[in-house]
């Protein structure tokens, strides 16, 4: 994530996800147009699969651009597809309702090949916001109503597993926050083995939930400040450093503990200020609801997050217990297809036995990495281990975000 994007990520799917579907006509301030001159056909998006669809491109051949091909959908699920061709200055892509963010994709590398979003949309106008893009904003009318939920079937089970899903994430929170404590515990004694082994033991739950808490801010905050942004302080790396922030959260406690190997009064500091952030959070985030297509881009954004940190290294770059945070990852992604998988069997039962398939492959190669000797259970994501099994561990993913991805759209749209 880059410096500039990660300052807006202040309401993301989950904050979201406690607003009711009626998202009325947001009046957004934001500027409309299309980049680079190519204006956007006017005519509404086309319907495939009881979804609108709406294609992102972006380009940095003559400039970095955002282009839409089409500004307008009627209200219901729509699909956007979203592809980086070119652009090194986007790597994000975010739509907003009267500034907040109710859906996103980020760590858009070029050449990635294109990602799925789907979202239920009411009427209104809606802002696509590209960060980096020559015009950044760009404005989205969704025109009519979203029809009123039809009871029983598919659409009953799914509705159950949105409920069951919450109990989920708010379990979850309340293990991060007793975890949390006990790694607050272990810094304040000075013991360094002691914290890097509840670090490790610490870190699972966020990676587990992350996609769907990661858009809260602290009371008195901006959604636009990064001192307030939750996500930032608690989850924070080197290459997403905001200077006039600072360091704070996980990845400055791992640092302290692993490359400095020594706990001092700032490393205690962090610790406290994690614990309480965590709690914050825990509080902020208790009986958020969700829709059915919520779990399916989390599960999806949580893949994503294996693809784009995790797996290269990137994420526990002092400690090398990436392989925690993937596991984890592929846990939250597997929780949340469960909770929809019996509305999902009965929408398309063949779709639904590949991604079970495809689940049982990840998790049998992520196995094969377990060690109980080491704290989190799992090998270190040395630059040699990584070096020969990258590619193999990325391909098993890949093989499983494929089919996964197609899930928000026909949840979304069920009858």
């Amino acid at each position: 994530m880059q410096p500039s994007n990660s300052t807006r990520r202040a309401a993301a799917v989950a904050l979201a996800a406690a607003v009711a579907l009626a998202l009325t006509a947001c009046g957004s301030a934001a500027k409309s147009g299309s980049d680079g001159g190519t204006k956007p056909a006017a005519s509404a998006a086309p319907v495939t699969g009881g979804a609108s669809q709406i294609t992102v491109t972006l380009t940095g051949t003559s400039g970095d651009r955002c282009q839409l091909d089409h500004t307008s959908a009627k209200a219901g699920p729509v699909t956007f597809t979203i592809e980086n061709t070119s652009s090194t200055a986007i790597t994000e892509v975010e739509l907003l309702s009267d500034q907040r963010i109710i859906g996103e994709k980020e760590n858009l590398a070029p050449g990635l090949g294109a990602v799925k979003l789907t979202l239920t949309l009411d009427g209104g106008d809606y802002d696509l916001y590209c960060p980096g893009a020559q015009t950044e904003h760009q404005t989205i009318t969704v025109t009519g109503r979203t029809a009123q939920a039809k009871g029983g079937g598919a659409q009953s089970l799914l509705a159950q597993g949105t409920a069951g899903y919450g109990d989920y994430v708010a379990g979850v929170l309340g293990d991060m926050v007793t975890a949390v404590g006990n790694l607050d515990t272990a810094v304040q004694s000075g013991n360094v083995a002691d914290a890097k082994a509840k670090y490790a033991l610490a870190r699972p739950f966020y990676e587990k939930v992350e996609s769907d808490v990661d858009g809260f801010v602290l009371p008195g905050h901006s959604a636009t400040d990064n001192a307030g942004n939750l996500d930032y302080l608690i989850d924070m790396r080197a290459d997403n450093l905001d200077p006039a922030v600072g360091w704070h959260g996980f990845h400055a406690i791992e640092r302290d503990l692993w490359q400095n190997g020594a706990i001092t009064a700032q490393t205690k500091q962090y610790a406290d200020e994690l614990k309480s952030n965590v709690t914050e959070l825990a509080k902020l985030a208790k009986g958020i609801s969700y829709k059915p297509e919520d779990l399916a881009n989390g599960a999806a954004g949580l893949l994503e997050e294996v693809q784009s940190s995790k797996i290269t290294g990137s994420e526990d770059a002092y400690s090398h217990t990436d392989l925690i945070d993937m596991a984890s990852n592929v846990e939250g992604a597997q929780q949340a297809f469960e909770f929809l998988r019996p509305g999902l069997a009965k929408i398309d039962p063949d779709l639904t036995a590949q991604i079970e398939t495809q689940f049982t492959n990840v998790t049998k190669l992520l196995d094969g990495y377990r060690d109980a000797s080491i704290p989190g259970g799992y090998a270190y994501w040395t630059p040699t281990l990584k070096a020969t099994d990258a590619a193999k561990l990325s391909r098993a993913v890949q093989a499983l975000q494929e089919p996964l991805s197609k899930i928000a759209e026909k949840v979304a749209t069920a009858a």
